[in-house]
């Protein structure tokens, strides 16, 4: 007798086919053979200041460390991806279409790394260890010594460094824990106390003042020499406002330097300005045209957000906040 059969038919769960893309990530997270990342971070790290900083002299200021050291980095990089990353142009260094591909994979290595070291840090709740502080040169000069010196007395577990930059630190990739600007940051990972405001004040010794015939009106000065520090014309247009009608030839002088800046004004070789607090101090120079109305510059303290959590940054931005407020 014939059974009548029946096509039964059984029905699973249907998984959504997955990207060749996903494949491929998976595949590599499971199977990833560490043994053949040959990649040493430190020199990844001396190729990515150097070609920010477009040379390898500029680098090396930057890291605190040899030329001829940053250079073996570079060149044993080059070596050990087998390609070549820069090329020589003049004094400088050019990235190769190599080069340009590797350095967006390595910024971004960069960004992570300085990443951890903050959160690492942020965690911290030791008090002693290093702090860096970046402040301008004048700054770093002439008002971070009597405060740092009043801090180690009274926390002689803290070391300080003191990064001398006329430029902003980049707080970010851990340049500096603490940075003394002119200027409110605007990047949302930062944090920023105005301590105060500064006036920017003309100065010049006392014979290069009767030289010049002792000016008395702004418009006196229309033939004075300046010591520039600034290559953009911002200081051309920013004196002008106060009605001295300057042009391009007062400024025989430029520097990058506020203290050549500060020392060609105390050998008489122009006019220059500074913090007034900084500027009334020296016996050598005074105030050129007192009455004129100073130009004021605001005194930020800036720290990451991420690392005010430690304890030891905590006490020493309060304390800098304390020390260098100004009414």
């Amino acid at each position: 007798m014939l059974r009548e059969q029946r096509n039964v038919v059984v029905t699973y769960p249907v998984r959504p086919l997955m990207r060749i893309d996903e494949i491929l990530c998976l595949d590599m997270h499971i199977r990833m053979d560490w043994r053949s990342v040959k990649f040493d971070w430190n020199k990844a790290r001396g190729f990515l200041v150097t070609a920010e900083e477009g040379s390898l002299s500029a680098a090396a200021r930057a890291l605190g460390m040899a030329q001829p050291t940053l250079g073996r980095q570079v060149d044993g990089l080059e070596q050990e991806l087998g390609i070549v990353l820069f090329e020589r142009v003049g004094r400088g260094l050019t990235l190769t279409p190599s080069g340009m591909e590797l350095l967006e994979h390595v910024r971004d290595m960069g960004e992570a790394a300085g990443r951890v070291s903050l959160t690492a840090l942020g965690q911290s709740q030791a008090l002693e260890g290093t702090i860096c502080i970046s402040a301008s040169e004048t700054y770093a000069t002439v008002l971070l010594p009597p405060i740092i010196a009043k801090l180690r007395q009274q926390e002689p577990g803290i070391q300080v460094e003191i990064v001398v930059a006329n430029h902003a630190s980049d707080l970010r990739r851990r340049e500096a824990d603490i940075a003394i600007r002119n200027f409110r940051p605007t990047e949302p990972d930062l944090i920023a106390r105005k301590i105060g405001d500064a006036d920017g004040v003309l100065y010049a010794t006392p014979d290069y003042i009767a030289k010049i015939g002792n000016p008395t009106k702004p418009y006196d000065l229309r033939n004075a020499d300046f010591v520039n520090i600034d290559r953009g014309g911002m200081m051309l247009k920013v004196l002008n406002t106060l009605g001295l009608g300057l042009t391009e030839a007062n400024f025989p002088l430029l520097t990058e330097s506020y203290l050549v800046m500060w020392e060609l004004v105390r050998q008489g070789a122009g006019i220059g300005i500074l913090d007034s607090e900084i500027g009334d101090a020296d016996p050598m120079v005074r105030r050129v045209l007192p009455d004129l109305e100073p130009l004021v510059f605001p005194i930020w303290l800036v720290a990451h957000r991420q690392i005010t959590t430690s304890r030891r940054i905590r006490i020493v931005f309060d304390f800098l906040a304390k020390e260098l407020r100004r009414t």
